[in-house]
């Protein structure tokens, strides 16, 4: 995901997409605690993914 692909959403869009990933991020980890993750790097991505979508909202909201 780009922050170009966020930056024309509106912001309820942009908090459901913070919310779904949020979740992801929860899963991730907790496979992680139980070692059924395959890939950690979805761990990074999802990350940023989240710090990407913050970065829009607070561009929307100014």
């Amino acid at each position: 995901m780009k922050y170009s692909d966020l930056a024309d959403k509106s912001a309820a869009e942009l908090q459901a997409m913070l919310k779904e990933r949020k979740t992801e991020l929860f899963t991730l980890k907790i496979k992680k605690q139980m070692m059924q993750l395959q890939n950690t790097s979805e761990l990074k991505v999802a990350k940023k993914d989240i710090a990407r979508i913050n970065t829009a909202l607070t561009a929307v909201a100014k």
